[in-house]
């Protein structure tokens, strides 16, 4: 499932807390300053594409995701590493690792993940 970028930004309302009405959507994106049609219309895309599911309260709908925010991660990551690293991870984490200030604490972490890989810790 391709998620845009204006629709993450909905999804990750929906991720903090949910279920949510769409004024409660549109109240939370104020900051970006979208309309509400333009919410509406990120709603009735995210639906469509199943990312998002809904339940109605009378008048009012509640939407709530459809899918774990891991799961998206996950693709979008994907398609990050085939599209632009040529469907190489090790490239992208390259990348990342020389492109990058990382702190010692942050070192560190990276030095366990590759302990970890390595079947060295539990």
């Amino acid at each position: 499932m391709q998620i845009a970028d204006a629709e993450w930004r909905v999804m990750e309302v929906l991720w903090q807390s949910s279920p949510l009405t769409a004024a409660e959507i549109i109240a939370a994106l104020a900051d970006v300053g979208w309309t509400a049609a333009t919410v509406k219309t990120l709603l009735h895309r995210l639906t469509k594409k199943g990312a998002i599911g809904f339940e109605a309260e009378g008048k009012r709908y509640s939407y709530r995701p459809a899918v774990p925010r891991k799961a998206c991660v996950r693709e979008v990551t994907r398609s990050l590493v085939d599209r632009v690293f040529g469907g190489e991870p090790l490239s992208l984490l390259e990348y990342f690792v020389k492109s990058t200030k990382l702190s010692p604490d942050e070192l560190q972490q990276l030095k366990r993940l590759v302990e970890e890989q390595e079947g060295k810790r539990p």
